[in-house]
């Protein structure tokens, strides 16, 4: 009986492990045909909103056509108000001439309202009642939120390009940036520099002022920086930084998350008549949480002149809030080395030149 028993067993065993191992084969073809019909059906909803989008703000898209003393530029913009007014890239129309807007049928001259090199943004003005993109909340935008732009690629009709933001940078190569860009992993071609960059509820949150790494991906401009400009141009007729008056040092330690810490502040200047001291820790300024020197410049790019502004700090082992209200600096601001106005220099721009 022994001797019966031990084939018969094994060979039950063996076929109980076929068995199962047909069943995991099965289970893992239906999981991997579940995934890839989940994919596909992912991408179809998302290709859906991109083409409904698109058909939604495609006449609200602009092309730009300038001219400066190389020749023919071309680019994109776009209304951001039904009254005529028109954002784009600083390099599309910030120190060009003889600017015209052409959207589906009609072609207009525009007018330069701001060219902003610290921020890339130019505004213009067309004398239209004209179609818009209502604004998303730029400060929303996260890694790995899905984009999309709407530009003039090549010189061609307007058309839709898709992709997910790789990340919100401070700067790049050991230069810090005028304010935190958006760079959306979206391979933007020549003449979609000056697009909307909109999140998937069709809101634009961030202007296409740039491309990274030969064009693999762009930068844009956040939309909240854009307003604070045209927030300048309306109220003082041109932009207008504040200035606060400390200089600041990064420490080793870190106090409530930062580690950015006052070490001067200028006589009679407003953070010496708004209370702040030597020897605090910076916590915040206004709505920008302060951890080290690049969140510095992020706020102080929204700083406005005679604009009150909250700054937290950490003083004496407590935290303590002051309102300062931000002057003009004496003597002239300077220009951060690398604006969002001087990063698209040689294989960076996304303008398409025509030569003469």
């Amino acid at each position: 009986m022994a001797m019966i028993c031990g084939p018969t067993d094994n060979r039950l065993t063996g076929s109980k492990h076929r068995v199962l191992c047909s069943s995991a084969c099965v289970l893992l073809v239906s999981f991997f045909a579940a995934s890839h019909a989940l994919a596909q059906e992912t991408f179809s909803a998302v290709a859906k909103d991109v083409r409904a989008i698109f058909e939604k703000l495609k006449d609200s898209v602009v092309k730009i056509e300038s001219e400066d003393s190389h020749g023919r530029l071309i680019g994109t913009g776009f209304f951001a108000s039904p009254t005529g007014t028109i954002y784009t890239s600083y390099h599309v129309a910030g120190e060009s001439t003889n600017i015209i807007a052409e959207f589906g049928a009609n072609r207009y001259p525009a007018r330069r309202l701001v060219a902003d090199i610290r921020s890339g943004l130019a505004i213009l003005k067309v004398d239209a009642i004209t179609p818009w993109i209502p604004q998303g909340d730029s400060d929303q935008v996260s890694v790995a939120s899905g984009v999309m732009i709407l530009g003039f690629p090549l010189d061609q009709s307007v058309a839709p390009n898709y992709g997910v933001v790789g990340g919100l940078d401070q700067g790049r190569d050991n230069r810090y940036f005028a304010t935190t860009l958006i760079r959306a992993n979206i391979a933007a071609q020549r003449g979609e520099e000056g697009a909307p960059l909109l999140n998937l509820d069709g809101q634009v949150v961030g202007i296409v002022i740039g491309s990274v790494d030969g064009r693999t991906a762009c930068y844009a401009l956040p939309i909240k920086a854009a307003e604070k400009v045209r927030s300048d141009y309306i109220r003082f007729g041109g932009t207008r930084q504040g200035w606060v008056g400390v200089d600041v040092q990064e420490t080793d330690q870190s106090s409530r998350d930062s580690k950015v810490v006052i070490n001067r502040i200028e006589d009679n200047s407003p953070a010496h008549i708004g209370g702040l001291q030597p020897g605090d820790v910076l916590l915040s300024i206004g709505t920008v949480k302060i951890h080290s020197i690049p969140d510095i410049r992020n706020a102080c790019f929204f700083l406005t002149v005679d604009q009150k502004v909250p700054i937290t700090v950490f003083r004496a082992g407590q935290e303590v809030q002051l309102d300062v209200v931000p002057s003009e600096q004496p003597g002239s601001m300077p220009v951060p080395l690398y604006a969002p106005g001087y990063l698209l220099n040689g294989e960076s721009s996304l303008r398409l030149r025509i030569e003469n």
